[in-house]
């Protein structure tokens, strides 16, 4: 490992690579901490300590979203822009021959009409939140013309770190999005750290140890879902086109536990921060019915089993629900007949598409409750060790160890092709 750590400076294409993730990652930092004017930081504190969800959004912002800085949103809309559009890709063909039949091209286009589609939404989001905190008293009621400065401003700061990801993009480390959200979790540790050591007693060391055992526990489980697949077995037929003998090679097709990733979290939360806004809205036409959707928005949020039920069974649906508009086994099939492969056993064509369906549903089920459980750690924990203080985020913890294997594996394919290149 400390031979791979010193490889990576000695390379010169490699280090420069790191310097300019960790240029890019000062200024998202410097962005996620200059502050929109006007705020009661305390009040602001308050809010997100007792708010689970908006707790979960200020993860994907980087604690953006809690300093109420210019960049509050983080990559949320960009994030939400890409799951629309996937989602229309079964509504509209061209669509879906644009993001899997066209290749790079296809791919560019759709990422450009994504970040076009962000704007929008991240103007809705920025006007949708000051609002809820402006009801809450953390920020000061503004002017229409105050508002809409802000908008355009928390859009702007979107809009930067969006291509700040792009830019983390093409220095193939890893994925950029995944990096800045990752980065966001990494800069809370300490603040946490020190919350925790602050607050220890010597009657806390059993409740501190089963602490640092489950989050180790956490941790190895999560590795071994992201790294578990299923692997399917597949043959190719012998063909023989003028003098030379193509096929009659083995193979297979990897199906990962894991594979919708933090997805079905962010589709849960969605549905479940729905209300809060509704009764924003709401109370602009109606402050009665505005207080009443809020009063049961409110309920809901401070019972933890009934909540707890119901965010594990979203998430839980919605694995199921994002495999199935992502995954196409039937153009699976299709493409393994064209050329010549089969599943040893199984008829190609239709079959060949029933098999692989029944595949990677047994294989979901998996991830989809690991994934429940994931989602619902932190209420987990304070449960186990009856303190507020010690809690694992389970949703934390999946992004931060997913990115840093992926970022571990790109690293370590860029040092080998350059030794094979150098030898």
């Amino acid at each position: 490992m400390f031979n791979k750590i010193i490889k990576i400076f000695k390379l010169r294409d490699i280090r420069r690579k790191i310097l300019v993730l960790a240029l890019i990652l000062l200024f998202f930092r410097l962005l996620a901490n200059i502050p929109v004017p006007g705020v009661d930081q305390k009040a602001l504190g308050n809010f997100f300590a007792s708010n689970q969800l908006f707790g979960f959004l200020n993860i994907f912002s980087g604690g953006a979203l809690q300093n109420l800085s210019i960049a509050m949103l983080g990559l949320s809309p960009y994030i939400t822009a890409i799951i629309i559009m996937q989602l229309l890709t079964m509504v509209f063909p061209s669509l879906k021959v644009m993001y899997y039949e066209e290749g790079e091209v296809g791919r560019a286009k759709f990422n450009r009409i994504s970040r076009y589609l962000t704007v929008p939404l991240g103007a809705m989001q920025a006007f949708g939140f000051l609002r809820l905190l402006a009801a809450q008293g953390v920020i000061p009621s503004f002017t229409a013309t105050e508002i809409l400065v802000n908008v355009i401003v928390i859009v702007a700061g979107s809009m930067v770190l969006v291509w700040f990801g792009e830019l983390i993009d093409e220095q193939k480390i890893g994925n950029g999005v995944s990096i800045l959200i990752m980065a966001g979790i990494v800069s809370g540790l300490p603040i946490a750290v020190r919350n925790a050591l602050v607050s220890y007693t010597p009657n806390d060391l059993v409740t501190y140890g089963s602490f640092v055992v489950l989050a180790l526990v956490v941790i190895a489980s999560i590795v071994m879902i992201n790294e578990g697949e299923r692997k399917v077995p597949v043959s190719y037929a012998r063909r023989v086109r003028g003098n030379k003998l193509y096929g009659g090679v083995s193979s297979y097709l990897p199906f990962r536990v894991g594979q919708a990733g933090v997805i079905p979290i962010i589709f849960a939360v969605s549905l479940l921060i729905f209300p809060q806004f509704l009764g924003q809205i709401v109370s602009i036409a109606s402050t009665d019915w505005g207080a009443r959707v809020n009063q049961v928005t409110a309920d809901f949020m401070n019972s933890q089993l009934l909540y707890g039920c119901v965010y594990f069974f979203l998430v839980f649906i919605f694995t199921y629900f994002y495999i199935g508009i992502t995954f196409d086994p039937e153009e699976i099939s299709k493409n393994l007949q064209r050329s010549g492969g089969f599943i040893p056993g199984i008829r190609p064509g239709h079959p060949t598409a029933v098999y692989l369906k029944s595949v990677v549903s047994r294989v979901t089920l998996f991830g989809a409750v690991f994934l429940g459980l994931i989602a619902i750690l932190p209420l987990l924990t304070q449960v186990i060790t009856g303190t507020q203080v010690l809690k694992i985020g389970g949703t934390s913890i999946l992004i931060t160890v997913a990115v840093a294997l992926d970022m571990a594996k790109q690293i370590d394919s860029q040092i080998t092709v350059r030794e094979y290149e150098g030898a």
